[in-house]
């Protein structure tokens, strides 16, 4: 009689541990639809706005009027490769990092219009 009692309680316990055990691509499916959230929500974002910074930084010219990083406006008096000389007032020229400028001045400065308001 014995025997008989933990026959039958090793099969139910047989078939409780193999029913419930999930399958591989079951349990890996979080973890890709996490990644595909993280990609689409911040790494391809911040991937697109590295290039336009990029962009923008291989477009300078002599003459443009620019801000940096650190709120500083002056206008490309010279140029090398890592390295910007800015003019910041008359006869004042600074030198700043080029990975440092932060854009142009003009689109800093440019007035928005208010479409709310009509006149």
């Amino acid at each position: 009689m014995l025997l008989f009692l933990i026959g039958n309680l090793m099969a139910d316990e047989a078939v409780t541990t193999t029913a419930a055990q999930p399958s591989t691509l079951t349990s890996l499916l979080p973890f890709v639809l996490i990644f595909f959230v993280f990609y689409f929500l911040m790494i391809r974002p911040q991937k697109k706005k590295f290039d336009q910074e990029q962009t923008m930084l291989k477009a300078l010219q002599k003459g443009d009027e620019v801000f940096t990083k650190a709120g500083i406006l002056g206008t490309i008096y010279g140029m090398t490769e890592k390295v910007v000389t800015l003019e910041v007032s008359e006869g004042v020229k600074m030198k700043v990092l080029r990975s440092q400028v932060g854009g142009l001045a003009n689109s800093l400065l440019a007035e928005k219009k208010d479409i709310t308001k009509t006149a």
